[in-house]
């Protein structure tokens, strides 16, 4: 069965909180450049709070329009094979579980991004976002994992219940930012199968280079913010390269990532949960074509939208933007349905399958 989070007793709730970087982990925190002032900050100015005359609007908006954010009718999904794909050694094969989660299959390797399987994004298992359709396959049945690749410590993005399943299931290395590498500690991933980054940093791992770039977002899983660092994400093999944004408002640093490191056969970028008060952290989906564009990637699937209603913006609003604004430019675009493999060399058409459900 899917993993999830017994009812929290209070010490649950605790542990999911995580825990702070201590010793040499808070070390290296410090000394890095993008930490300042006890907290980790964005290289370009970020807004991420509500100011005192938006918080009325958006309250709003939080109780009104619930129906249209949520699907009329069950959210197509598509099941695992019965036997585990082959590992091919010069493929590349995406699969999109839902929101960010995705299974990267790349010259016979595989990196999980951001998994999430658990009911809720939130810390108690009672209250929260909910998911709104079951994970496509149950957590049990993945193949094996060579690496799990994190981009910030949100409950939408590190779900503890997930991690503690794959540390037992799989020998996978957790590659993640900054100070993430606390929380899995407290949860009881070994410290030898964490890899913690600093932008530009990069490790290996099963053959893979993992590199993790400059997003524009912000952390934290309690009331204090911005201890741990966000990234986005390089995942390189011998000949394919894959991009993965994480969460992130739009910024020229694409260009850049793209530069040096591109041209990528796939991105997988933050379409979703997005709005008027808070752009510096959470692209609108035209901004999201931008990336891929600025990283000079070739096929693009848009993530961070479908199963968790996380914005005031409708259901289905952000691939139908991102869509319309692929075709304008000219990206090449797929939409697989949660579960769905896709051969990033060989894409399915789209089918607009979110527009029967909507």
């Amino acid at each position: 069965m899917p993993a999830k989070s017994s009812s929290p007793a209070p010490s649950n709730i605790a542990a999911q909180m995580g825990a702070k970087p201590t010793g040499a982990r808070l070390a290296r925190v410090e000394a890095s450049p993008q930490f300042s002032g006890g907290k980790f900050r964005n290289n370009v100015p970020t807004t991420s709070g509500l100011s005192l005359t938006d918080i009325p609007k958006v309250a709003a908006a939080v109780f009104t329009g619930t129906a249209a954010r949520r699907p009329k009718q069950a959210i197509p999904l598509v099941a695992a094979p019965a036997t585990e794909p082959d590992a091919d050694p010069r493929g590349l094969h995406v699969t999109w579980y839902g929101h960010s989660t995705a299974l990267i299959e790349i010259e016979g390797k595989r990196v999980l991004l951001d998994p999430v399987w658990s009911d809720r994004c939130s810390p108690s298992q009672l209250a929260g976002p909910r998911r709104l359709h079951e994970p496509p396959v149950p957590l049990h049945e993945l193949p094996r994992i060579d690496a799990v690749v994190i981009s910030h410590d949100h409950y939408d993005h590190l779900d503890m219940a997930t991690v503690q399943h794959l540390s037992g299931l799989h020998p996978a290395i957790f590659v993640v930012p900054l100070g993430v590498g606390a929380h899995l500690e407290r949860w009881g991933v070994p410290a030898a199968r964490i890899a913690e980054l600093d932008w530009n940093e990069s490790t290996r791992v099963a053959g893979l280079e993992l590199i993790a770039t400059p997003a524009r977002h912000f952390s934290g899983r309690g009331f204090s913010r911005d201890g741990t660092l966000w990234a986005s994400w390089v995942i390189k093999g011998e000949n394919r390269r894959v991009f993965y944004s994480g969460d992130t408002g739009y910024f020229t640093g694409f260009a850049g990532i793209g530069a040096e490191h591109g041209p990528f056969d796939v991105t997988l970028v933050q379409v979703g949960a997005y709005g008027e008060a808070w752009p510096d952290i959470h692209m609108f989906p035209e901004d999201g074509v931008s990336v891929h564009v600025d990283v000079q990637g070739g096929l693009m699937i848009p993530v961070h939208w479908a199963t968790f209603d996380l914005a005031a913006h409708r259901w289905a609003e952000p691939v139908e933007r991102a869509w319309s604004e692929a075709k304008a430019r000219g990206v090449k675009l797929a939409v697989p349905r949660p579960g769905e493999r896709v051969d990033v060399d060989c894409p399915p058409e789209i089918d607009a399958w979110w527009q029967q459900v909507a």
